[in-house]
């Protein structure tokens, strides 16, 4: 009989702890879904109980919900006395995001981007060398420094210490990035009976959180785009919906230079993260658009945009979240006129080549 497999009905563990923290993670998956509509989630929660016994007779739904008001998470300062989310737990969100996207991650040292430049720096490295003049006196390796004089004098009661024998620790210079990340929210990123915006959230949360707590210097803009595009803050992720609206790359794309123009960084860069192609122009107060394959105006507009982009040295990587061939043509020609990078990527990747790709860029100076 030849192998094979058989398949069955998944049917899920049951959850062994049913307490506060183990409820807390699945409401922080649900809240992101539901846009922070905290009554949604809950009755989410609720169906899911019945289904998969997330609670027993000790711990209920209703001791979890008196935990996230006593908490801090939730506050019934909405309006109507909607319950709505607290900063503690918008925080509590992004840490989630992270944790899920980007693993274990420990605060470490300035956060900056390393550079191939050495010198007087910002943080040691694990490389030695001789003293230079300019060289700070923290620099110095005394253990090193004493031994290099004993070799080089002898340790008799004579001994003494030159320049010469004089070892520092080299150090590594930082730099500051500033990066726009963008964020499609046209409808299409709900069609197809597929949820892109919810993955889309969740990376640009980790980002933000990994920004804060591992790169304290770095900027980090956010913004979305639709018909038109306009600047968020990490504050509005947990809410961030799809809208009925067409792709206006162009649009993103220029309030995402004007944002970098004013930082004064020498490392700009810009992420955006899409599923589709620009169909969309403001001309004046009337919108030009044409969803039916490419148009040249709207494509033009962008290719030009990622030129410009390209000689004031902000290279764009793109994640497109799309497989359609006429739409990664489109991408290549767009990356390659920028000199930039593209990423073709399911949902459940998204996450890992953000991390990467910030993570690189930050070890080179663009």
């Amino acid at each position: 009989m030849a192998a094979g497999y058989r398949f069955t009905d998944f049917v899920p563990e049951e959850p062994q702890d049913k307490g506060f923290e183990a409820l807390l993670q699945i409401f922080l998956q649900l809240i992101t879904l539901t846009a922070g509509d905290v009554a949604e989630a809950m009755s989410w929660m609720s169906e899911l109980d019945k289904k998969f016994n997330l609670t027993d007779d000790s711990y209920g739904l209703g001791d979890f919900f008196e935990d996230l008001k006593k908490n801090g998470y939730i506050d019934d300062k909405g309006p109507d006395g909607q319950f709505k989310l607290q900063a503690k737990g918008e925080q509590k969100i992004r840490k989630s995001a992270l944790e899920e996207i980007f693993g274990k991650l420990k605060k470490g040292g300035k956060g900056n981007h390393n550079t191939p430049k050495t010198g007087i720096g910002d943080e040691p490295s694990a490389d030695q060398r001789e003293f230079r003049f300019g060289d700070a006196a923290e620099q110095i390796e005394l253990t090193e420094s004493i031994r290099n004089a004993q070799i080089e004098h002898g340790i008799g009661d004579d001994f003494f210490l030159t320049e010469q024998d004089l070892e520092v620790t080299e150090r590594e210079h930082k730099s500051q990035t500033s990066t726009v990340l963008m964020i499609d929210i046209s409808h299409s990123m709900i069609l197809y009976g597929e949820d892109r915006i919810t993955p889309a959230k969740k990376v640009a949360m980790a980002l933000a959180e990994l920004v804060k707590i591992k790169y304290p210097k770095d900027n980090l803009d956010i913004i979305v785009f639709g018909n038109d595009a306009w600047q968020i803050t990490v504050k509005d992720l947990p809410y961030l919906m799809v809208g009925p609206y067409h792709t206006n790359t162009v649009a993103g794309l220029e309030l995402a230079m004007d944002l970098l123009r004013r930082r004064k960084t020498s490392n700009k860069q810009i992420f955006m993260i899409t599923d589709g192609k620009p169909t969309c122009l403001k001309e004046g107060l009337k919108y030009y658009k044409n969803s039916f394959g490419l148009d040249r105006k709207v494509v033009n507009k962008t290719l030009n945009l990622a030129a410009q982009c390209r000689r004031l040295g902000i290279p764009i990587t793109t994640f497109m979240i799309a497989t359609d061939p006429y739409l990664q043509q489109f991408v290549e020609e767009f990356t390659q006129v920028n000199n930039g990078q593209a990423y073709y990527s399911g949902l459940q990747g998204l996450g890992d080549l953000v991390f990467r790709d910030y993570g690189r860029n930050k070890k080179k100076r663009m």
